[in-house]
């Protein structure tokens, strides 16, 4: 079995200077395909920083469950965020509700979205069949990204005619708490439709960082593929030890939780 391995490399304050000919994609608007517990723990916080989502998903009974999950964490973030001012903090849960939409069609709805972020099934095949479906209905500018912890993420952009539009966008579980978020980058992938993930990635309020796919062949196994496994297992011991542990101190801020 190959391995597929990132190299991390921390995000730096701010991404070099992109061409005038190449303007970034400033994202609005978010698809998020799969309504799981990743699908939508995206659309919550794509929904809570000012995007207009929609989720998708094959039912309508799973998309209304996708919704009442949303709703019950959304509850509990206002709680604690509005603790003094509980008005503010219902009409904070309607806001980003009302940003949510749902559909059982993707192909429908990716038309006018700048931003598709695919959280279904780990399996290459499916995840090929739905992107190469979704190229055909999606807007030129849209950038596609996965949310694969697991699978090369060319093998997933040799599907789509817009290779150099497509990147990963791998979230940490849970979604509204983890502030790490892996941007992986392809050699197809431009610097423009990078940059636009990262600076996405920001206006949620995460700490992107920075990811070169690199395929070491079969039988070699570079320490570099634990890299992902190794910064949730310090976020969760960090959140069981509290502020003020003196972890922050050697972990720096890209693994903080959210407060």
């Amino acid at each position: 079995m190959a391995f597929v391995t990132r190299q991390f490399v921390r995000s730096v304050s701010s991404s070099s200077t992109a061409s005038a000919s190449a303007k970034k994609i400033i994202v609005k608007h978010v698809t998020v395909i799969g309504g799981g517990l990743m699908g939508a723990g995206i659309a919550q916080v794509a929904a809570a920083t000012g995007h207009t989502v929609v989720l998708v998903d094959q039912t309508e009974d799973i998309l209304a469950k996708s919704k009442k999950g949303i709703e019950e964490s959304l509850r509990r973030v206002a709680k604690k965020k509005f603790a003094e001012n509980p008005k503010a903090g219902d009409e904070f849960v309607e806001k980003t509700l009302s940003s949510i939409s749902t559909s059982t069609d993707a192909a429908s709805v990716v038309h006018s979205t700048d931003l598709v972020v695919e959280a279904i099934v780990e399996n290459l095949k499916a995840k090929n069949e739905l992107f190469k479906r979704l190229d055909k209905f999606a807007s030129e500018h849209t950038i596609f990204a996965s949310n694969t912890s697991s699978l090369q993420i060319t093998n997933i952009a040799n599907a789509t005619t817009r290779q150099d539009r497509f990147a990963g966008l791998h979230f940490f579980n849970p979604v509204p708490l983890m502030k790490l978020v892996e941007v992986i980058k392809t050699p197809m992938t431009s610097q423009k439709t990078y940059e636009s993930l990262i600076d996405f990635t920001k206006v949620l309020g995460k700490h992107p960082v920075s990811c070169k796919v690199c395929c070491w062949g079969r039988g070699h196994h570079s320490p570099l593929a634990l890299g992902v496994h190794g910064c949730a297992a310090v976020e969760l011991y960090r959140s069981r030890l509290g502020p003020g542990s003196g972890l922050e101190d050697h972990s720096g801020p890209t693994l903080n939780i959210a407060e």
